[in-house]
Order: C-alpha cells, then structure tokens, then sequence
C-alpha cells in the first residue's frame, strides 16, 4: 500500500476529522453507503478470527444492514487510532477483502507485525469495539482497462490484489486475464490459498497464481525463493514477448522489493533499474498500490 497515499489522505482529512464523526450517526440514516463519499466513520467489531500464525479476519458492522459499504473496485480503507490513550492518531490503509457488494458488513485482514502500533491495536479488538475508517481510492479500474494484468505481490501485500483479481472475474462484461506471483515467507502465509484455487478453478485461461516461498516446509508444492527476475519469466511475464505488449504490472509488498521491482533513484542522480525494467516494462506500464 502506498505511504504517499495514507500520508495525503490523513492530511486532507485530519483537520475536519471531528467534523466528519459528527456528522457519521446522520449519514447511517440516509439509506445509502456509507463509504460512498469521503468522511470518516466508527464502525463496530463483529467478529475476529485467528486464519494463521500472524493475521486475523475481522468483519465490522455497517450502520445500515441492508447496504454495502459503497466502496469502488478498488479501494482501501485508512484506519484511525488512539491506542494506549495517544494524543496523535495512528494512521494505517488496508484494503477489504470481502465482496465489495456484500451487504452489512467490512471484512479486513490483518497481519500483525511485533512493534507495529496499528496492527498490534486492531489484533487487540474484541468484538464491540470500534475502529474509525476513511475510503482511499486507489487504482480506477473499468472493465477491459488492459487484455492483461500482471499482479507481483509480497506479504500482506496480497489483499488489493485480491479484491481487484475477484472483482475483475465476477464481472461477465470483464475479459480480463490476470496472472498473480505471490511472495511469502512460509507456506503458513499463504491465507488466501483456497480462494485462489477457486478463482483457478472457475476460470481457467483467465487466472493463474504462482506461489514463491521463501522458506518452505519439507515437501512443499511450491517454489522456493524470492521474487526474481527468473521466476517472472517462468510465470510468463517477459515485457517484451508479444503476448506481453499489452500486459501491465500491479505492485504491493515490502519496501524492498518494490524497490527491486521498480528500481530505486540515487543520491547524485541517475537510477538503477529495477526487475522489471529488465524484462521490458516501461514506468507507465507498472501500478504501485
């Protein structure tokens, strides 16, 4: 997820960010989704699940049951905290895992990294808590927008890749194809593992995963490794193949493989050219979450 987008989002809104609460209870009452404009709202924990190791699957309540939650394929959402009684908020985006058309509810899930204050505070939520949320648009999609998306993901980075990949298949006016390299550390991080292979399954020629782990457990269907200039092009992905022309890149992960993905800018000018470019995708061909 992109830091420059939280940053301008917490910018435009912190300063009315009370205005907005106030004004969330008589939004709940217009009979409409509440994430369909930009405020800020508290919503309340229904449940939370324990999916592995390090990540939960918690499903807030929208004030209004018989609406969903307005946001647009795809969007995030920026959460906001006072834990342990701050006096500054604690600003994270994460990005809905549910259906975006369900009604009632906001799915989200969250790994928790030791030291982080965001994700250490919702993995302390009990059901009736409340956590306060924002939209963030992220990329516009339309149906048919590329023949061909190509998603790199790392970690948790999985979770826009996810809502974009299933709502591009759910949606008959869609053709799109998509082929998804997902990096992890374990086979236990792979928490999205049986919904890919029922995206496989419905669709196949449509949608692809490749699986990298880099420390996988004796026998391991998977490849082992990191996300390399070798195991793109064994999923298909060379730029500049012709199936490729038309084929653009999405990119969620670490800081670090991002910068390995898309290059990284020096101190006294000049760039080093990062995977991607190598296999022949230009900047205007590549999407940073």
């Amino acid at each position: 997820m992109s830091t420059q987008v939280a940053v301008a989002a917490a910018v435009a809104g912190i300063g009315v960010y009370a205005l907005y609460l106030r004004r969330s209870s008589a939004s709940a009452q217009t009979g409409k989704p509440i994430f369909g404009s930009f405020g800020f709202h508290s919503l309340k924990l229904h449940s939370s699940e324990l999916i592995n190791h390090n990540t939960k699957k918690l499903r807030f309540e929208l004030p209004d049951a018989s609406q969903p939650s307005g946001l647009s394929l795809s969007s995030a959402l920026l959460t906001v905290s006072f834990p342990n009684g701050r006096w500054l908020p604690v600003l994270r985006p994460y990005t809905p895992t549910n259906d975006l058309d369900e009604k009632g509810f906001v799915e989200l899930m969250v790994k928790h990294y030791p030291g982080g204050k965001q994700s250490t505070h919702i993995h302390s939520l009990k059901p009736g808590d409340t956590l306060t949320f924002a939209p963030i648009p992220e990329l516009k999609w339309s149906p048919n927008k590329y023949p061909h998306v190509a998603m790199i993901a790392g970690g948790a980075g999985i979770t826009p890749m996810y809502q974009l990949a299933r709502g591009i298949l759910k949606n008959p006016d869609d053709q799109t194809r998509i082929t998804l390299v997902w990096g992890v550390n374990t086979d236990e991080d792979i928490f999205l593992g049986d919904e890919f292979s029922e995206l496989e399954k419905k669709f196949p020629g449509r949608f692809k995963v490749h699986y990298v782990v880099a420390t996988p457990k004796a026998g391991s269907p998977h490849q082992k490794g990191f996300v390399t200039k070798q195991i793109l092009e064994g999923a298909g992905l060379s730029g500049s193949s012709e199936k490729n022309q038309g084929t653009h890149v999405l990119v969620c992960g670490p800081p670090p493989m991002e910068a390995a993905l898309k290059g990284t800018k020096k101190f006294l000018g000049g760039a080093q050219p990062g995977l991607l470019a190598e296999l022949g995708y230009g900047k205007d061909r590549i999407f940073s979450f």
